[in-house]
């Protein structure tokens, strides 16, 4: 029997609510895929509630985890590496060695980091010491990364509104060659009206996936949708076909959680959950 595809995950996680791996994790889950879920930050809630509990994980303990994984050989067994929001910059740079470490232990590796920074009307929620390693250090090692506009304008210090702002910014961003920038939740000036738009920037052609647009604002939307784009690479879809698969279902997600008044994603919605195990049965 083959062994299912098997993913390290690198991200926070909440004891209440769906962001982080706490959002990540069940669509992996679910479409059949092992995951290890290392947690960077553990707290109650989204800081969108009126009292917040927990802590970024002190340094020395994040520390022994992943010395654990490395103990475990896990780099050396992972098909994927997933990074998503840090919460202190000593995290961020031990999470950065890691990356360096896994990949050159399995070159087959593929990486995913979702640079999570920020977004409109919030603006960056995390120090910029920690945006800096990102910058500087996580994104350089990235096979993919999934920046939304506010975080690749802030990335880059190029406004994002089209098509050729993109393609400047991921020159800039000094991406390995090979990599691909997938721009989230785009709305530039030629997006047709009433979409949105997920734009594949890969070294040899550009793909542009439109879906209805949905004035709705959850937090847990890039988590999610990070976490689906595994799960469609983990079941051998290629990019573009994996990005767009996400695309629509997080916006299943988002209209769920709208429906119920929930404040950020839901991943109860049946067809949601059931096109998920329809993944998983695939070989």
């Amino acid at each position: 029997m083959m062994q299912p595809p098997f993913v390290i995950s690198i991200q926070s996680q909440v004891v209440f609510g769906h962001v982080g791996n706490s959002a990540a994790l069940f669509p992996m889950q679910a479409a059949g895929l092992e995951v290890a879920a290392i947690p960077t930050v553990v707290f109650s809630n989204t800081p969108d509630y009126p009292t917040l509990r927990g802590q970024a994980l002190p340094p020395e303990f994040f520390a022994d985890l992943l010395r654990g994984a490395h103990e475990r050989e896990l780099p050396q067994r992972a098909d994927f590496l997933l990074t998503g929001y840090i919460g202190s910059r000593d995290v961020a740079e031990q999470v950065a060695t890691f990356v360096a470490e896994a990949k050159a232990l399995n070159p087959k590796l593929i990486y995913l980091c979702d640079p999570v920074l920020g977004d409109e009307g919030p603006g960056l929620y995390v120090p910029e010491t920690i945006a800096d390693v990102l910058r500087d250090r996580l994104l350089l090692l990235a096979d993919i990364a999934t920046p939304n506009p506010f975080e690749l304008a802030w990335l880059t210090g190029q406004s994002i509104t089209r098509l050729e702002d993109l393609e400047a910014a991921r020159a800039q961003l000094a991406l390995a060659p090979a990599a691909h920038l997938v721009a989230t939740g785009c709305r530039l000036q030629d997006t047709p009206k009433g979409q949105i738009e997920s734009v594949v920037l890969s070294p040899e052609s550009t793909t542009r996936l439109a879906a209805e647009y949905l004035p709705i604002a959850k937090p847990g939307t890039g988590d999610l949708f990070a976490g689906l784009i595994i799960a469609g690479l983990g079941r051998g879809m290629r990019l573009p076909q994996a990005v767009e698969m996400a695309q629509k279902l997080v916006g299943r997600s988002l209209a769920h959680a709208e429906a119920l008044g929930a404040g950020e994603v839901v991943l109860s919605e049946p067809s949601f959950r059931q096109e998920l195990l329809s993944l998983g049965t695939q070989p």
